[in-house]
């Protein structure tokens, strides 16, 4: 029986979902959707893990036309669940059937329904399909690690129940135990190091920087296709570069003794470094950078302080003067209906992509001097 597999994604960054996909030979592509690739995966469910732009894969069970807005659409989607050979699909897909189960949905659009009893319609039919314990999560109930997670999702008149390929959501990374406030979602970051080219086959080794490292995870979603590139990271607040530092440790191979006893490490085993320094004032020399992925701190959760607080501006120009004549940037832009900022001077826009995060809808743009 052939699975087909769905990677959830941040809405605007599925293209590149796409490619990432089909650049590690992870599947073949059957069709994008609205915060969604379809594809048929290859090889083991676990190597869908490595998937770093996706926020999510799911292994699609059934496909369910004709569920409506009213009540009756339950009754539908419990018998979808009922006539699922769940004991074959888990088995197809190479997932052990114990520990038991959870069911998690979402919905586009206004239902006379919600979404917990479209999780416990579903949920208890798989469940007595499977001979397994059901947890709900009506009520706040909170699910038991280890059980089985499902997901239905309704969009329109159709609903697909799925189980999820991994333990835990993609967007989850292990690594992320320290955060600062307007930290950056880790797709969006891989997504970021993807348009930057870090790694397309045979790209040499780069010089890699992020003047506004926050959390660091830019840089750390940048390791993790360039591991051979020189990856700095500079932040004002000594709370953030100690953030970032304590996550590209947890992010580090063990192999380091220092990595290993969760210490700091002077090397980070070749990941990113983490530096005290003001974006508007950069201790670098002039053309010195390749690569820079830069999320400016002019969000609602952190607003520019230190010299690009008195002009913001400030920031752009020394990313010119440290970028190469052959250097890109990629950076994370809110446009003017969402906060009034300008584009960059000084550049040229390579690339643009609009997604939604957040409820907002920055722009990706690649950059090169202009």
């Amino acid at each position: 029986m052939q699975t087909l597999a769905v990677a959830r994604a941040v809405h605007g960054i599925e293209p590149l979902v796409a490619a990432e996909i089909e650049r590690h030979g992870l599947g073949a592509v059957r069709g994008l959707r609205h915060r969604e690739v379809w594809f048929e995966p290859a090889g083991p469910p676990g190597r869908l893990a490595s998937l770093r732009t996706a926020d999510d894969v799911l292994l699609v069970a059934a496909v369910v036309d004709g569920v409506g807005r009213t009540r009756a659409a339950l009754a539908r989607l419990a018998a979808a669940a009922r006539s699922l050979d769940a004991r074959r699909f888990l088995r197809s897909a190479g997932v052990p059937g114990r520990g038991g189960l959870e069911v998690s949905a979402s919905s586009v659009g206004r239902r006379t329904y919600g979404r917990y009893e479209i999780e416990d319609a579903v949920g208890a039919e798989l469940a007595r399909r499977l001979g397994l314990a059901y947890h709900s999560r009506s009520g706040g109930a909170r699910p038991p690690a280890g059980a089985l997670a499902w997901r239905v999702t309704l969009e329109g008149d159709r609903a697909v129940i799925a189980l999820r390929a991994g333990a835990r959501p993609l967007h989850r990374r292990a690594y992320k135990t320290a955060s600062v406030p307007g930290t950056l979602h880790p797709p969006v970051a891989a997504a970021m190091a993807r348009l930057a080219g870090l790694d397309a086959p045979g790209a040499p080794g780069r010089v890699v920087l992020d003047p506004c490292a926050g959390a660091g995870t830019v840089l750390i979603e940048a390791a993790a296709r360039a591991p051979e590139a020189r990856l700095l990271g500079f932040d004002r607040d000594p709370a953030a570069v100690r953030a970032a530092t304590a996550n590209a440790v947890n992010a580090a191979p063990a192999a380091h003794p220092a990595c290993a006893a969760r210490l700091p490490c002077p090397a980070l085993c070749g990941g990113p470094r983490f530096s005290l320094a003001d974006a508007g004032r950069l201790p670098l020399a002039r053309g010195s950078v390749d690569r820079v992925l830069v999320n400016p701190p002019w969000g609602r959760q952190a607003p520019p302080r230190g010299l690009l607080a008195r002009d913001a501006g400030r920031l752009w120009r020394e990313v010119r003067r440290v970028l190469a004549p052959d250097g890109l940037a990629v950076a994370l832009v809110h446009g003017a209906a969402d906060t009034g900022t300008e584009a960059p001077a000084g550049f040229l826009v390579v690339r643009a992509m609009r997604i939604s995060l957040s409820g907002l809808h920055p722009e990706l743009l690649v950059l090169a001097p202009g």
